[in-house]
């Protein structure tokens, strides 16, 4: 019995101390609750101080100390990040690039320099200037250019060849290709495409070549051509270089006074008032501009085309024998 009941007092005297255990757990948590709030109000105001006072050491260290402390803070032996660094930038495919490139380009230096003189240099124009001498003849439509080619043709054996006229017989040549384009051009006014009567124009001079018995160097009157700048870019350029141009300069009213009398028995479908004057237009707006050319680079004899044509004539021998000499 009185083990039984120093039993019962044991327990009951264990369960009075769990009680109070509890309760003051208990207490403890309330109070913990309630203090919590004004506790992580003070220790987000310590991390902030602590933050800024970090950026500010951050901010005065100059970018190689900062560089140095992060670097010591990846090899303290801290693992790195999972992951890695999403915008690290990578450096190496760029010197791959660079290393193909420079290369390539040293390659090719070399083999440039081993290839022949003549391979490296642009095609060259089909005549050479010591075989022949060009000269354009330019001037607006019914300046007199046709009447002065005759006479120097007579006189000192140039070859004439005129890109209307060759442009005329190639429209009406059966099975020409270029034929219906070349009317229309005419009709109209405008300037037919440089390829066709460059082509026409390389064509006729190596014909009067071949069929000259002359051995060696051939002249040629270039009749209203080139009638824009791009024309005698190209033609100097795969035909052959231009050794002057030759203008007659005179005013629209007398160059319409004169078409309209040819026009009565030329039969040319351009002799008619509204073509001259917009071959006229043509002429000033995209021909001038190539005269004005070749006078900056003192290429150009100019010859007042309004008198006589015997007088024309007269002053065209003097300035091309100041210019040509014994060439003339």
């Amino acid at each position: 019995m009185a083990a039984t009941a120093s039993g019962r007092q044991a327990w009951r005297q264990l369960m009075r101390n769990t009680t109070i255990t509890t309760t003051t757990c208990t207490t403890s948590s309330n109070l913990l609750r309630q203090q919590l709030p004004q506790y992580s109000s003070v220790l987000r105001r310590q991390a902030s101080s602590t933050a800024q006072s970090s950026s500010r050491r951050v901010a005065t260290q100059s970018p190689p100390s900062a560089l140095r402390q992060q670097h010591r803070s990846y090899s303290s032996g801290a693992p790195p990040p999972p992951g890695g660094n999403k915008n690290q930038f990578k450096v190496w495919p760029f010197v791959v690039i660079i290393a193909l490139g420079s290369g390539g380009y040293v390659l090719l230096a070399n083999r440039r320099k081993k290839m022949p003189e003549d391979a490296q240099s642009p095609s060259a124009a089909a005549f050479s200037p010591s075989d022949v001498t060009v000269l354009f003849v330019l001037g607006g439509p019914g300046a007199g250019k046709g009447t002065q080619c005759a006479n120097l043709v007579r006189d000192y054996h140039f070859t004439h060849l005129s890109a209307g006229d060759l442009l005329r017989s190639e429209q009406d040549r059966p099975g020409s290709q270029y034929g219906q384009l070349i009317k229309d051009c005419i009709k109209n006014g405008t300037i037919v495409p440089q390829e066709v009567t460059i082509a026409l124009l390389e064509n006729a001079m190596r014909a009067a070549i071949s069929s000259s018995q002359k051995q060696h160097h051939h002249k040629f009157l270039i009749d209203g051509f080139p009638r824009k700048m791009d024309q005698a870019l190209k033609f100097e350029e795969i035909v052959c270089p231009a050794r002057l141009v030759l203008f007659y300069d005179c005013p629209e009213a007398e160059m319409e006074r004169r078409l309209l009398e040819r026009g009565k028995t030329s039969g040319r479908a351009d002799d008619n008032a509204d073509s001259i004057r917009k071959r006229f237009r043509t002429f000033v707006e995209t021909s001038m501009p190539v005269v004005d050319h070749y006078a900056g680079g003192g290429r150009v004899v100019k010859v007042d085309a309004t008198p006589s044509p015997d007088r024309v004539y007269t002053v065209t021998q003097d300035k091309l024998r100041e210019v040509l000499g014994d060439k003339l």
